[in-house]
C-alpha cells in the first residue's frame, strides 16, 4: 500500500472510532444498551526486498461489550423479582380484605357474635326478640363469608384477565424477538456484527423476563431461540403465539395458541406470578375460607334438623335441590346409618318413633322418600331432586331425641299388677343406646329391698336405682346421663325388665342435613352461604329445643357449644382457631414474601452494577477515547499533508 494509502485507512479508522463513540455517548441512557468497541488491526503488509513494508490500520470488527453469563442471570432474578412482586402486592390485598392482621372489623368477629347470640337465645329460647337476634346475626356472618368469597371470585377473574393481557404482550414481544433475528441473521451473514439489533433484541428477552421466565439459546449469525416453561416459542426467525386457557381440574394453564394443551407449571415473571397465585395461593386460601364456611353450615344443621323451635313441631318440610337423587353422590358424603321420625298424633296424643335405614351406598332419595311415606301419618315425595315431607291430617312429624314417655319394651311376666313407668329427659350420651332396666327383688314398688340395675348396650352398669323402702309412688328417678323414670304404685318380680332407647343422634346417616330439612343455614360454601328463607320469615322456627315439651334450650346451647369445638372438617381445630390459622398463614406467607423480595432487588441491582461496570456506558471514558481518536486523526492529516508537500517538492525539481 502506498503513503496515501496508510494515511487514508488511519483516517477511516479514526472516522469510524468516531461513530462508535458517538453512538456509545447517544445510548448512555438507554436501557439494554451495550458499549461498543472499535478492534483495529495492522492492514495488509507488503515485502519490497528484505523489508515488510506496513499496510496501515484496518477496522476489524465492533465488539459489543457483553458477559453472555451476567445476562442470563439478569433474564433470571428480573423474572423472579416480578413474580414476587406481583405475588406480594396480590397477596397484600387479601391480607387487607381479611381486615384480621390489621386490627379491623373481619369475619372472626362475625363468627363470635353468631356464637353470642346462641348462647343469648339459650338463656331466652322462646322470646321473639331473641331469636330476631341471632337470626340476624347468622345473616350478618352469612354475609361476611358471601364477602370473602365473592372478593376471592372477583380477584381470580382479574387474575385470568390480567394472564390474557400478559400472554398478549409475550406474544408482541415474541413476534419481535423473531423479527430482530430475522435482521440480524440478514446483516451478519454478509457484514459482521449487528451490535444495535442485538441490544434490541436482548432488550424484547429482558421484557419477557419480566413476563415469564425465558431460556434462550444461542444459534450461528447472531440468532437466539427462546423458550418460555419449556414450550419453544422462538426458533430462529419463527414465533409461536401462546394462550392462556384451563386444564379439567380447572387450574390456570399456558399452551401454544389453538392446541388446548395447557400447563400449569409455568414459572417467574408476572405470569408465573398469577398462575402460581391462581392455582396455589388463592386456591388454598379460597378452600380453607370454604372449609370453614362448609363446616359451620354442616354442624350447625346436623344439630339444627333434630330440633325445634317455638313453633312447634312440622306438617311439612322441603329440602334443597341436590345435584343427584343418589346418595352417594352426595357432598359431603352421607354414611350408613338411620333416620329415626318422631310422629304425634294429634287427635289422641300417641307419639311413635320408626327408623328409616339409610344405606349410602344404593339408597336414593327416592327410596329415603319410599321408607318415609311408609311411616303412619306421613307421605313423602322427590320433585326436582329435592325431598318433601308432609304429615297427614292430624298428625306433626320431627326428629328430636328426647325419649318417648313410656318404654320401648317390658317383661313384667309374673308381676300381677306390674307398676306404671314413665320416661322423659334429653339424653347427654354420645351415642344412641338401649337402656336396659333389670329388677332385683320381689315386691311391691316401696317396700322391700327392691332395686333397678341399669346397664348399656355394651352390658355396662349406668345406675343401680333403689324403688324399695323409702322410693315414693312417682317420685322421679335420675339416671344421671339426662334421662328420669317415674314408677306408678305396683308390684315387680326379681328378673322382671324393660328398654329405653336413648338417642344421642336422631340422623346418623346425616342425610337429612345434607339435603337440607329444617336446615337453619343453606349453601355449602362462603360464596353461597346463607340463612333458611324459612328461619328469617319465622324466626320461631330456630331450632332451641330437644326436649318434648319444646320449651328448653338444649340444642341452642348444642350449636353454641360449637364455637369451642374441634371439628374432624377443620384439622381438629374450633373454627376460631382455624380462622386465626387461615389469616396468619396469610401473613406469613406476605413476610416471607416482602424478604424474598428484598433479597432478590439486592441480587438484582448487584447485577446490575456489575452490568454497567462492563457493559455501560461511562462519558469521562468515552472523551477520552475521543481524545485518543482526535489524535490519530490530526496525525494522520499531518502525515498526509507532509506526504503532499513531499511529492509537490519532488515534483517541482522535476
Amino acid at each position: 500500500m502506498d503513503s496515501f494509502g496508510i494515511g487514508i485507512s488511519g483516517l477511516n479508522a479514526a472516522q469510524k472510532a468516531f461513530e462508535i463513540i458517538g453512538n456509545n455517548i447517544a445510548n448512555a441512557a438507554t436501557d439494554g444498551f451495550h458499549r461498543q468497541r472499535v478492534n483495529l488491526s495492522p492492514a495488509y503488509s507488503a515485502q519490497v526486498g528484505s523489508v515488510l513494508l506496513g499496510g496501515g490500520v484496518d477496522l476489524a470488527s465492533v465488539t459489543r461489550i457483553i458477559d453472555g453469563l451476567l445476562q442470563k442471570e439478569m433474564f433470571k432474578q428480573a423474572s423472579s423479582m416480578e413474580q414476587i412482586s406481583k405475588e406480594l402486592t396480590t397477596l397484600r390485598m387479601v391480607e387487607s380484605a381479611f381486615g384480621e392482621l390489621s386490627g379491623r372489623t373481619g369475619l372472626s368477629t362475625t363468627i363470635d357474635e353468631f356464637f353470642n347470640a346462641l348462647q343469648d337465645l339459650s338463656a331466652h329460647p322462646v322470646e321473639v326478640i331473641w331469636q330476631n337476634q341471632a337470626v340476624t346475626a347468622a345473616e350478618t356472618m352469612a354475609g361476611q363469608f358471601r364477602t370473602m368469597g365473592d372478593f376471592l371470585t372477583s380477584l381470580e377473574t382479574q387474575i385470568r384477565l390480567e394472564a390474557e393481557n400478559a400472554i398478549e404482550e409475550v406474544n408482541v414481544l415474541v413476534a419481535r424477538i423473531a423479527d430482530l433475528n430475522d435482521s440480524i441473521k440478514r446483516h451478519e451473514i454478509g457484514s459482521g456484527q449487528a451490535n444495535n439489533l442485538r441490544d434490541q433484541r436482548d432488550q424484547c428477552i429482558t421484557e419477557l423476563a419480566r413476563l415469564i421466565s425465558a431460556e434462550t439459546q444461542s444459534r450461528e449469525y447472531g440468532v437466539v431461540d427462546v423458550s418460555v416453561s419449556g414450550i419453544p416459542v422462538v426458533t430462529s426467525t419463527s414465533a409461536f403465539a401462546l394462550e392462556v386457557g384451563l386444564q379439567e381440574n380447572l387450574g390456570l394453564g399456558i399452551g401454544v395458541a389453538g392446541e388446548s394443551n395447557y400447563t400449569v407449571n409455568a414459572e417467574g415473571g408476572r405470569v408465573g406470578a398469577l398462575l402460581t397465585l391462581k392455582n396455589d395461593s388463592l386456591a388454598d386460601i379460597r378452600s380453607d375460607l370454604d372449609s370453614l364456611a362448609g363446616a359451620i353450615i354442616r354442624q350447625i344443621n346436623e344439630y339444627h334438623v333434630q330440633g325445634v323451635g317455638s313453633e312447634g313441631s312440622f306438617t311439612g318440610l322441603a329440602g334443597w335441590p341436590m345435584s343427584s337423587e343418589t346418595l352417594a353422590d352426595f357432598a359431603p358424603p352421607v354414611s350408613n346409618g338411620n333416620i329415626y321420625v318422631r310422629v304425634t298424633n294429634t287427635s289422641t296424643g300417641a307419639i311413635t318413633r320408626t327408623a328409616v335405614p339409610v344405606d349410602a351406598s344404593t339408597d336414593t332419595l327416592t327410596t329415603v322418600a319410599t321408607a318415609l311415606t311408609a311411616i303412619t301419618g306421613l307421605t313423602a315425595s322427590v320433585s326436582d331432586s329435592r325431598l318433601n315431607i308432609q304429615a297427614d291430617a292430624n298428625y306433626e312429624f320431627d326428629f328430636l331425641p328426647c325419649v318417648l314417655p313410656s318404654p320401648t319394651a317390658s317383661d313384667f311376666t309374673g308381676a300381677t299388677s306390674p307398676p306404671t313407668v314413665s320416661v322423659s329427659g334429653i339424653y347427654t350420651g354420645t351415642t344412641n343406646q338401649t337402656l336396659t332396666f333389670t329388677v332385683s327383688g320381689t315386691a311391691s314398688v316401696g317396700n322391700g329391698t327392691l332395686q333397678i340395675t341399669v346397664t348399656d348396650g355394651d352390658g355396662s352398669t349406668v345406675t343401680t336405682l333403689n324403688i324399695g323402702s323409702g322410693y315414693a309412688a312417682g317420685d322421679r328417678l335420675d339416671l344421671g346421663n339426662g334421662i328420669r323414670i317415674t314408677l306408678s304404685a305396683g308390684d315387680l318380680v326379681d328378673g322382671n325388665t324393660f328398654e329405653v332407647d336413648v338417642f344421642a343422634d336422631t340422623d346418623t346417616s346425616g342425610v337429612l342435613a345434607a339435603a337440607g330439612m329444617n336446615a337453619f343455614l343453606t349453601g355449602s360454601n362462603a360464596s353461597d352461604m346463607a340463612v333458611h328463607s324459612d328461619i328469617v320469615t319465622t324466626p320461631g322456627r330456630l331450632a332451641t329445643a330437644l326436649g318434648a315439651d319444646m320449651t328448653d334450650n338444649s340444642n341452642a346451647l348444642r350449636m353454641e357449644a360449637l364455637r369451642n369445638q374441634a371439628i374432624t372438617d377443620l384439622n381438629s381445630m374450633t373454627p376460631g382457631e382455624f380462622y386465626r390459622r387461615l389469616t396468619a398463614d396469610i401473613g406469613q406467607q406476605v413476610a416471607i414474601k416482602q424478604i424474598h423480595q428484598d433479597n432478590v432487588e439486592a441480587m438484582v441491582q448487584s447485577i446490575a452494577n456489575q452490568q454497567d461496570e462492563i457493559s455501560g456506558v461511562n462519558i469521562n471514558e468515552e472523551a477520552a477515547q475521543i481524545l485518543i481518536f482526535e489524535q490519530m486523526f490530526k496525525a494522520m492529516a499531518k502525515y498526509l499533508s507532509t506526504i503532499q508537500s513531499s511529492l509537490s517538492t519532488v515534483m517541482d525539481i522535476i
